[in-house]
């Protein structure tokens, strides 16, 4: 298991559509994949995140291009959306699949801004 998969499981907030999302003493905040998601919503949310921001971060060689799984890449993705977007909680909705963390989800070389 990634350890990108291992902090998904770490302490978060779930988000509903229309759900108020409250933070505590302005913490830091971070968007990532549902454990749950299949791998067409995965690719969904990848394609459509890189559509909107710059994701070479992912290009094979780069910092956040292993583990090379649809789980960490659309992560990734989704969290660049979300950070570029002003960090709203519909921001990381991705139709339910995203989760809005307090936990940073950076491993390695892979810094999530």
């Amino acid at each position: 298991m990634s350890n990108v998969s291992l902090l998904l499981f770490l302490v978060f907030l779930s988000l509903s559509s229309g759900a108020n999302l409250i933070m505590a003493n302005g913490q830091k905040t971070w968007c990532v994949a549902k454990p749950s998601s299949d791998q067409a919503t995965l690719l969904a949310n990848l394609n459509y995140a890189c559509s909107q921001v710059d994701c070479r971060i992912l290009q094979k060689g780069c910092p956040c291009s292993y583990p090379d799984n649809l789980m960490n890449h659309a992560s990734i993705a989704m969290n660049l959306y979300y950070q570029s977007r002003g960090k709203n909680h519909w921001n990381c909705d991705f139709r339910a699949s995203g989760l809005v963390v307090v936990t940073d989800p950076s491993y390695g070389n892979c810094i999530y801004a």
